[in-house]
This record gives structure tokens, sequence and C-alpha cells, in this order.
């Protein structure tokens, strides 16, 4: 047998050896390696068996000869990274696939920086590191080796793997921003970059929502001689203004200027768009002259932006004029400058004119999207004409425009508060048709239109809905279903919804108990309505005007006007003044009680502090003066108001026709009538049933015939009181057959008669 020499362990490189080996483990068995197996499989072929168990023996031999030094790079290797680097890039440019798994743990972030300034002149075998690295646990990187991989993948192109390496190293705990751009600076002439690197940090800051350490990143670029491009730049500049951070994007724009780089037209668009933000137009107005003196030419969204602005603050005037400044600059004005022409003209209630421009917008060639719409339905639903709104959604519709999520939310919220829910189900399911979902304020909209038409539990029905689709009812949705609850006076099952609020993280404000006090209160449950605002003082909830007013409304229902008083003392303690409402609750408590005097004492007071009467006010005051007898200075009063441009309702001329009759004046009262009628006031039930009461006491059948007559030819149903009032007219004249008849009507139509009248 032949004899085959021992080889130099050194001679051969490690690479090999290993993957060699590992090849050779593979073929001898898929779990055990030894020289024996190597041997037996080798006889079995007619090999000499010597000779490879030698070559065995050199392979598994783990050499520490020297090998060539690996050039100074700044990877920041040691001397003994050095031979590992020179291996592992071997193997890989070989791949030998199975040596470099065994060599993970070898893998420091200095090895890995090596190797890949070593790839810099073979990009595709710097990615194929990368995809590798990818693949193995256990591997920790530093600022460094994340930063050449990054740099590798951005001259590769492969930009959205980039960004996010670069996501992981910004993410990394206790790695500062200028860690972060030195360690991208400092790798980045090994690699062979570009600047593409830097505006991939910007934009990976700001798409992160990361704008204080987005500018942070600019400004460290720039203190080492980098500047980002104009497009990292004006990604910067637009997030800031769009976050509404305008002092921090004037900042960076003057150090913009300062760095020399190129400005475009995005750029100075940007500007004018955050002094538009911060309603600087006269400055805004100026920018623009500068941009022109600069060789910038302002282009149509420069514009675009100026006619919002002008239109948002009321100038639609002048917005109209910018649309003439548009046309002289050779410019064409597209549907947004429209849009946004027809959206002053419908925040000015000049609905009729938006609606002609949109028809001016057609005939030009401009085609109106379904943001025209949009705001078209928004001003027909601000003039609460339902038979409107549905025509521009059928004309929006007809043009083939698909309605968005805004366009249902305002036809949803239309009909809900107009208490159409027919039709606000049906734009509801026909949302959920076009596969739009729902969110929690369309939902909250619709539970509120059924809690204020009394349907409470159909609004419960949505609610359940809401939650097993994902969209979570907030405080308002609550207090939505809350307010429905206490109106349909079902105060334990308010008493729950707040419990259950509570339990699942929504904190109850200053709405929700307020909605709960008057639930209270309106039911005479004072004590617990007491009880729930010292609840909502404990969890520091400043009660408002409304909270304060609930209250001492239900002390005075009451007749505890100490109480009330001792709250309105509290309110004005607490740095509250009182309001209108105020003043005619108080008023209208000691007017009820007969307390005229205190009750002016109290309008003196309101009127000497600026606060004007309203109508509730006077009819407090009205009834006053004519429960104490002073019916005169009620009608003095009515004349005093009507002056002042405040229009009486039915409680004031049913207040003084309740007074005339009571005086037996019933003439006067009957001309009260009239006066209703020619100032288009429609008298009611209790209109007509105080004067015809009033003209049976005095036997003055004949005009309360007359006044039955009138009142059911207008289609108001006699109740209970107007037959019991006629018929006892009749039996108090001697006219039994009139009375019996009134008292068989009465049967028939199912009014309780008592036995006596």
């Amino acid at each position: 047998m032949a004899t085959v020499g021992k080889p130099r362990p050194a001679g051969v490189p490690r690479w090999f050896r290993y993957e060699f080996r590992a090849r050779l483990r593979d073929f001898a068995s898929p779990h055990i390696f030894s020289g024996e197996r190597l041997q037996e499989s080798s006889l079995r072929r007619g090999k000499p068996a010597g000779a490879l168990s030698r070559l065995s023996e050199a392979c598994s031999h783990r050499s520490t000869a020297l090998r060539p030094p690996f050039p100074a790079n700044g990877s920041g290797a040691s001397a003994s990274d050095h031979g590992v680097i020179d291996d592992v890039f071997r193997g890989l440019e070989n791949g030998a696939w199975n040596y470099m798994r065994c060599c993970v743990s070898d893998l420091t972030p200095s090895v890995v920086v090596g190797v890949l300034y070593k790839c810099s002149g073979d990009l595709s075998l710097g990615q194929k590191f990368i995809d590798w690295l990818g693949k193995q646990s256990g591997i920790r990187h530093s600022s460094d080796s994340l930063s050449a991989m990054i740099h590798i993948l951005v001259r590769s192109r492969r930009l959205s793997d980039a960004q996010a390496l670069i996501l992981r190293m910004v993410r990394r705990r206790g790695v500062t921003r200028p860690a972060i751009v030195g360690s991208l600076v400092g790798t980045y002439k090994h690699c062979q970059s570009n600047p593409l690197v830097f505006d991939l940090l910007v934009k990976t800051y700001v798409q992160s929502r990361k704008l204080r350490e987005a500018v942070e990143a600019f400004r460290n670029l720039r203190s080492r001689g980098v500047s980002p491009s104009i497009h990292a730049c004006n990604s910067l500049l637009g997030s800031l203004v769009k976050a509404h951070w305008v002092d921090m994007a004037w900042e960076v724009y003057r150090e913009v200027l300062d760095s020399r780089v190129g400005m475009n037209i995005f750029t100075f668009n940007i500007m004018v768009n955050a002094l538009c933000k911060e309603r600087m137009i006269g400055k805004a107005m100026e920018f623009v002259s500068e941009m022109e003196t600069k060789g910038v030419p302002p282009d149509i969204v420069t514009y675009n932006t100026l006619v919002d602005a002008h239109c948002r603050e009321g100038l639609v005037q002048d917005a109209f004029g910018l649309l003439d400044v548009i046309s002289i600059k050779g410019l064409l004005a597209d549907i947004v400058t429209y849009n946004s022409l027809v959206n002053g003209l419908c925040r000015k209630g000049e609905y009729v004119k938006a609606k002609e421009l949109v028809a001016d917008a057609l005939r030009t060639g401009l085609i109106p999207n379904t943001s025209t719409y949009n705001i078209l339905i928004s001003g027909c639903c601000g003039r609460g004409n339902a038979i409107e709104v549905a025509e521009i959604y059928k004309e929006m519709r007809s043009y083939g425009l698909v309605p968005d999520i805004v366009s249902y939310s305002l036809l949803i919220g239309f009909f809900s508060r107009k208490g159409d829910l027919n039709n606000a189900l049906m734009h509801f399911e026909d949302m959920k048709i076009a596969g739009l979902v729902p969110d929690s304020v369309i939902y909250t909209m619709l539970i509120d239109g059924f809690c204020k038409t009394g349907q409470t539990t159909e609004a419960l029905n949505i609610r359940n809905e809401m939650v097993q689709r994902g969209a979570l009812p907030d405080s308002v949705t609550y207090n939505a279903i809350m307010n429905g609850f206490c109106k349909e006076r079902r105060l334990e099952e308010a008493d729950e919804l707040l419990t259950e609020m509570v339990e699942r993280g929504i904190v109850p404000d200053y709405c929700t108990f307020t909605t709960i006090i008057d639930g209270y209160c309106k039911n005479g449950y004072i004590e617990k309505a007491v009880n729930m605002f010292q609840r909502m003082m404990e969890q520091n909830i400043k009660p408002d005007i409304v909270t304060y007013n609930t209250l001492i409304d239900g002390f005075c229902k009451e007749g505890d006007t100490e109480k009330a008083e001792e709250f309105l003392n509290s309110m004005i303690s607490c740095g509250i003044s009182p309001n209108h409402i105020t003043y005619s609750i108080l008023i209208d408590e000691l007017c009820s009680k007969g307390s005229i005097t205190d009750a002016l004492f109290l309008w003196d007071e309101m009127i000497n502090k600026g606060i004007k009467p309203n109508i509730v006010t006077y009819n407090s005051i009205i009834k006053g003066y004519c429960r104490s007898g002073s019916v005169d200075k009620a009608e003095d009063l009515l004349k005093q108001m009507t002056a002042e441009g405040i229009i009486p309702d039915k409680i004031t001329y049913n207040t003084l026709i309740h007074a005339y009759c009571k005086q037996e004046k019933v003439q006067d009262a009957y001309a009260l009538l009239h006066m209703m009628d020619s100032r288009g006031i429609h008298p009611d039930i209790v209109t007509y049933n105080v004067l015809l009461n009033g003209f049976c006491t005095q036997g003055i059948l004949e005009e309360a015939e007359s006044i039955f007559r009138i009142m059911t030819d207008r289609g108001i149903m006699p109740d209970k009181s107007t037959y019991t009032f006629l018929m006892n007219g009749y039996v108090a004249s001697n006219n039994l057959k009139k009375a019996f008849r009134l008292h068989d009507e009465m049967l028939r139509k199912g009014f309780l008669v008592e036995d006596q009248f």
C-alpha cells in the first residue's frame, strides 16, 4: 500500500478543510463522523484507508498558523479577528455555507463589518452575506455592523430592506442619534456607499412619526458635513407642518437655506401651507412674491393653498380674486381650486351659489369628484332640508361617483339627528355593502339617534354590533346611551352602564356625570344627584355651568330654594359665573311661588351684568305678574319683549289668556287668540281649553261652541278637559240635552267619564 505523506495544515485553507470534512461527514453518516467509519467505508470502496485517515486528521486539525494580515480599514477588528474575516470572506466566495455555519459564534460585529468591507467591491456577494446573516440566530449586531449592512443594501437598491435595518437600529435601546449618525458616516467610505443612505435615515424617522428625532438626526448629519437631499428635507418639513410643529419647521427651513441645498417648488409650497395653517395669509402672500423673485414661480398647488386659506377665513371674494390671478399667470384652475371655493360658499351659507359654481366647473370641462359632493352634502345638511340632501346624493351617484366614508358619515349623521332612522340605516347598510367599515363615530351617531327618539333598546343592539366588529365604544358612545336611559327613566340601567364604562377602562367625563345627575333631578332623586356630584368632585372632574344649572333646577323643582342658592354660591366661588339659564331657573321658581319682587331683583342683577333675558326669562316674569294679579304689567312686558325683537311663543300667550280668563276678561283673552293667529303662532289644546273654560264659566256658550268648532276644524282633537268644560257649561245653563250628548260622545271616543259633572 502506498504511503501518503501528512499534509501541512497551514497549506490548506480552513474553509476548504472544514467544507471537505463536512461533506465527507455527510457521506459517511448523517449523525456520526469518525475515522473508523471512514476506514470501513473506504475499504468497501477499495480505497487506501491510511491515506483517508491521515487526510481526515489533517482536516480535523484547527490550524493557528499566521495568515496574511487584513488591511486596517476601520472595522475595529482585532488581530485575532483578521484571520476569521479572511476565512469567512473566502468561504463566502466559494459558497462554503457549512463552514460558515460553524463560524457563527466567531461572527462578532467587528468581523461582520470587516467581511462587508471586503464585499464592497462585489455587491452580489455582500447581499448574499447579509441574507445569510438574517437567517442565523444568536448573532449580535452593533450600530457599525448594521450601518455596513445598510450601506451595501442601499447600493444594491434594496431600499425597503435597508430601511428595515435603519428602523431596527433606531429602535435599539440606549443608542443615541449622534451614535447612529456617527456609525453611518464612519462606515460610509469603506462601503463605497452613496448619499441616499442619509436621506433614508431622515425619512425613516419621519415615517415612524419620530419628528423630534428626525430633526436631531438632520442636525447631526449637518454637523458632520453631510447635507441630506432636498427630497429628504421636504419630507421632514412637510411632516412637521402636518403635525402643526410650525415653529420647528421654520427653524429647519432656515437651516436648509443655510446649507445651500437647492430648494424646489415643493419646499416653498410646504412653507406657504405652514403660513396658511397659522392663519398668516398676508405673510403667505409676501412669501409667494419672494418665491418669484428667487426664480421659483408659484404653481397651481401654491394658489390652491392660498385659495383654501382665504375661504377658511371667510374671505371668499378675495379667493375669487385669486382665481383671476391663476388665469393671468397662465395656470389652469383644477377641481381642487373649485372645491375650496365651493366649501367657502357653503360655509357662508351660500349653498345656491356653491351649486352654480359646480355647474361652472362642469362647463369648463372639469369633472366634480367625491370631495366636491361631500362639501355640497355638508352644506345641504346645514340647511336641514332632507329632500335637498337626497337630491344632491342622487346627483352624485348619477355621475358615477362612489361615496366614501366621509359621504356616509355626513348622511348617517344628518338623518340620525333628524330622527329619520330608516334613512340613516339604509345608508349604513349601503356603506357596508360597498365594503366600507363603519368607525366608532358612525356607530355613535346611529346610537345617539336611536336614544334621542326613545329607542334605547335598538341603540344597544347597534352597540353590540359595534363591539363585535371591533369598533370600540368611547365616552361619547356611553354618554349617548346614558342619555337615552335617563330620558326613559331607566336609571338603574344608567347606573349599571356607568359601572360597565369604568370596568372597561373608559373614564367618565363631565358630560357623563352631568347626564346622570340630570336624570336623577328630573325624576325627583335629588339626593342621588348630589351623591353623584360629590363622586364627580372626588374624581377631580370639574363640573361646568351645565352641571350646576341642572342641580339648581333640581332643587328649585323640589321647592328647596335655600339649597339652590347654596349651589349658586358654590358655583360662583369656583369662578363660574351664572348665565341666562341660571337666572331663568331662579326667576321662574320665585315667580312660581309668587315672589315677584325677589324675581325682579334677580332680573335687574342679570341685566346689570350684561346678560340679556331670553323668551324663557320673559315668560317667567309674565307668569309672576299674572299670578300676583298684575296682568296689565304682564301685558306691558309683552310689548317690551316684542319691541326688543323677542317673539312671544305659545307659553307667553297661554299664560296671559289664562290670567285674563281668571279675571273674567274673556274678550281680552279672545283678542289674544286672534293676535296669536296674526303672528303665525298656532294655538294648542291648552290655549283652546283655557278659553273654553273661561267662556263656559261665564255662561257665554255660543262663543265656547265657536271656539270648539275652530279647534276641531284646525285638526286639534278635543281631550277629556275640553268635553268636561263644555258639559259643565251646559249643565250650569240647564241645557242637559247637549250635556248628555257630549257625555255619550266622550264614551264613544274612549274617555272615562266621571259620574258627576
